[in-house]
C-alpha cells in the first residue's frame, strides 16, 4: 500500500473533479484566464501525477480577450461515458458586482490528450456546471444558479436538467434541486449514483477558511434530498492549526481495487513571519492546491477517514506505486517545437507572430506587446509557483530603443499584482535594467535614478529570481557567473488570493519571461533558456 502525502497537485491547481477509467485516473482542475484551458493530470496510484493535457487550445472554443482578472475557466468536470471524455466549462466574463455572466459548454474527445471537439453552449444561468450520466442512458446537467436581486443570496441552489447528446441540447423541465445548508454559497455540484442513492456533492461556504464540501442523497435524481447527518462532509474551519486549509469542492471516485477517495480544494498558508496583522489565517502564494483523502461508508453514507478535516498523510489504494517520468525538466532550453505545457499565456493563444521558437532556433523569441496590466494582449510566457522554495532563472538578448520597450522576468498574480525585473531604455545611460512593481495598482520603480547600466558590449543579460518562502529577491549577471543581488526583499504574501485588494480572486503566482512594446514596433526579445528549480535555502 502506498502512502500519499498532501497536496497532490501543488501550486495554483484548484477544483478537482476527477474521473476513472479502467487503471487510469484524471484529474481536471480550474485554470481561471490562463491559456490554454483547463489542466488534466494523469496518474495511475492516486500519489503520483503527471500533467497529461490542456484540452482548451483553440480560440473556438476559449476566447477570453479582455476577461476579467480570476475569470475565465472555473471548476472544469472531466467524466468518461459511451468510450469518449466528456468535459464541460464555465467561461466566466463578469466577476465583480451584482452580476456573474457565464457560459457554460461541452466538449469531447476519444483520447485524454488528443484533440477536443468544439464546443457546444450548454447555458448562461451559472457556474460550476457538471454532467451526470445515469445508468438507463438519459444524461443530465447541475450546475448553481446565480440570483442578481438585491434582496435574495446570489446563490440560489442547484438546478438540474436533461441534456440531450442526439440534440446536443439542454431538454425538459429545469428545477431546482437542493437549496443548500445553512453553510451557504451552495456550489461545485457532482451528481452520482451509487447502489440505491442519488448523492449530491457540492461545495459551501465559499472558497476562503470557511470552505467546505457537503453530501445529500435522495432515492430519485429530481429528490428530495437529505443532508449527511454529520454534515459537513469535510473542511478546514473548526481546525486552524492544520496545515491544509480553505477545503473543500471535492469529488469523489471508487478505485478498481473497490476504495473510495476524495479529491479535493486545499490552501497551504505561509508561516506568520513577514506578514502583516491579519483577520484570516494567513496568505496563499502558491494558491489553491488539490488534496486527497480516503472514504470510508456508515449507514449509506461517506466518511473521511480520521474524521471531517483532512489529513496530511494517507494511505493510498491497495495497488503498486506507479511513478512517471518528470513531466518537466528543471532546464527548457526551447529545443523542441512546442513550449511545455507547464508554460501558458494569458486570456488568449499567441500565435507566431507574437511567440515563436523558430524565429531563432533554440530560443522562445516574444515580440513586444501590451502591458502587465494589460487584460487583451500580452506577450507573456509564465508558470506555476508550485514550491514554496524555488529559483527561476533565464538568458535574454534585447536591444530596446525607446522607455516603451522591455523584456524580462516576471512574478505575477494579476494585472494589479506584479514585480518585474526587465531591460529597457534610457535617453541618457542607454540600456539599463529597471525594476517595476504594481502592488494593488499602486506602481512604483524602486530603482529610479539608480538603474543598473548594461554595457554596451554585453548581448545576454541573465536574470534570477529567488522565492525563500516568505520573500523573495531578484538577481542579475551579465557573464552567467559572477550574480549580484538588486537590494530589495519581496513579499511572497502580496502574490496571493488572501491580499490581493477587492476580494473575489482565484489563482496564484506565476513566474515567467514577458517582452512589452507599447510603443507598436513589436520589438523582439529572444530567451535562451528557462529554470525553474525547487530549492532547500
Amino acid at each position: 500500500m502506498t502512502i500519499i502525502c498532501n497536496p497532490i497537485l501543488t501550486g495554483f491547481n484548484p477544483d478537482p473533479s476527477i474521473c476513472r477509467v479502467g487503471e487510469d485516473y484524471y484529474i481536471a482542475v480550474s485554470t481561471f484566464e490562463w491559456f490554454p484551458g483547463v489542466g488534466i493530470y494523469h496518474s495511475r496510484d492516486l500519489k503520483n501525477w503527471r500533467l497529461i493535457s490542456r484540452p482548451l487550445k483553440r480560440i473556438s472554443q476559449l476566447n477570453m480577450m479582455g476577461n476579467p482578472d480570476s475569470g475565465g475557466i472555473w471548476a472544469p468536470q472531466l467524466s468518461y461515458c459511451d468510450d469518449e471524455f466528456w468535459l464541460i466549462y464555465t467561461d466566466v466574463k463578469v466577476v465583480e458586482g451584482q452580476w456573474k455572466d457565464c457560459h457554460n459548454y461541452l466538449v469531447t474527445c476519444s483520447s485524454i490528450d488528443g484533440d477536443w471537439s468544439e464546443p457546444i453552449y450548454l447555458n448562461s444561468s451559472g457556474f460550476d456546471p457538471s454532467l451526470f450520466h445515469d445508468t438507463d442512458g438519459r444524461k443530465y446537467l447541475v450546475n448553481m444558479v446565480w440570483d442578481q436581486r438585491m434582496e435574495n443570496h446570489n446563490f440560489y441552489g442547484i438546478r438540474l436538467q436533461e441534456y440531450s447528446p442526439k440534440e446536443e441540447k439542454l431538454v425538459g423541465k429545469k428545477e431546482i434541486i437542493f437549496k443548500g445548508t445553512d453553510l451557504k454559497l451552495t456550489e461545485a455540484p457532482h451528481l452520482y449514483q451509487i447502489e440505491d442513492y442519488y448523492y449530491l456533492l457540492t461545495a459551501e461556504g465559499g472558497t476562503r477558511y470557511d470552505h467546505a464540501a457537503t453530501i445529500a442523497r435522495s432515492k430519485a435524481i429530481w429528490g428530495p434530498y437529505e443532508v449527511h447527518p454529520e454534515n459537513p462532509l469535510l473542511t478546514s474551519w473548526p481546525y486552524p492549526r492544520n496545515p491544509l486549509q480553505k477545503s473543500g469542492h471535492a469529488s469523489i471516485v471508487k478505485t478498481h481495487t473497490d476504495e473510495w477517495f476524495l479529491v479535493h480544494l486545499t490552501g497551504r498558508p505561509l508561516p506568520k513571519e513577514n506578514q502583516p496583522l491579519l483577520d484570516h489565517r494567513g496568505y496563499c502564494p502558491l494558491g489553491r492546491e488539490t488534496a486527497i483523502q480516503r472514504l470510508e461508508w456508515r449507514d449509506g453514507w461517506p466518511y473521511v477517514v480520521g474524521g471531517n478535516q483532512p489529513s496530511l498523510v494517507i494511505e493510498g489504494p491497495k495497488t503498486p506505486e506507479a511513478r512517471w517520468e518528470r513531466d518537466y525538466d528543471e532546464r527548457d532550453d526551447f529545443d523542441e517545437g512546442v513550449l511545455n505545457q507547464h508554460f501558458q499565456t494569458l486570456r488568449i493563444p499567441l500565435g507566431e507572430n507574437i511567440v515563436s521558437l523558430k524565429d531563432n532556433p533554440g530560443h522562445l523569441r516574444l515580440y513586444g506587446r501590451e502591458s502587465l496590466t494589460s487584460k487583451f494582449t500580452q506577450a507573456f510566457v509564465a508558470r506555476r509557483w508550485q514550491h514554496f522554495n524555488f529559483t527561476a532563472e533565464t538568458k535574454v538578448a534585447f536591444k530596446p530603443t525607446s522607455f516603451q520597450q522591455s523584456a524580462g522576468l516576471v512574478n505575477y498574480y494579476n494585472t494589479q499584482n506584479w514585480t518585474s525585473l526587465k531591460i529597457s531604455w534610457h535617453e541618457e545611460r542607454g540600456r539599463i535594467l529597471e525594476l517595476y512593481t504594481c502592488d494593488n495598482f499602486v506602481f512604483q520603480q524602486p530603482l529610479r535614478g539608480k538603474e543598473i547600466p548594461i554595457p554596451e558590449e554585453i548581448d545576454y543579460i541573465y536574470l534570477r529570481v529567488e522565492v525563500k518562502t516568505t520573500t523573495y529577491q531578484y538577481f542579475y549577471s551579465f557573464d552567467g557567473e559572477q550574480w549580484v543581488d538588486i537590494p530589495l526583499v519581496f513579499y511572497a504574501y502580496k502574490l496571493s488570493d488572501d491580499y490581493i485588494q477587492g476580494g473575489g480572486f482565484f489563482t496564484g503566482a506565476f513566474v515567467g519571461m514577458q517582452c512589452q512594446d507599447t510603443s507598436g514596433e513589436r520589438l523582439h526579445a529572444d530567451f535562451d533558456y528557462f529554470i525553474y528549480r525547487e530549492t532547500a535555502f
